[in-house]
């Protein structure tokens, strides 16, 4: 196998897994749906660069919801949380 080929496995599976542990602490907090960059980043006990890395993705990928008030920024899961029903009313 290429080094190119192994390289790309081993980030497809290192969001897998990233996206697995996430998935599963925010599951389990109960009252709680929005957190701060830095809980994520010691979920995934990763430094900040790489833990933005994966968080963006999983962003792109609509596993996580990224919210700003403006002056603070907040991750959660997609469609968990009071902003998720009022987001689809028209």
């Amino acid at each position: 196998m290429c080094p190119l080929t192994q390289k790309i496995r081993g980030e497809i599976m290192e969001l897998a897994e990233a996206t697995e542990k996430i998935v599963a602490a925010l599951s389990k907090k109960k009252g709680k749906t929005k957190f701060y960059f830095n809980d994520l980043a010691k979920i995934l006990d990763l430094k900040p660069r790489e833990a933005k890395k994966l968080i963006n993705k999983m962003v792109q990928d609509e596993v996580l919801e990224y919210w700003s008030s403006g002056s603070t920024s907040l991750y959660g899961l997609k469609g968990v949380g009071k902003q998720a029903g009022a987001e689809h009313e028209d």
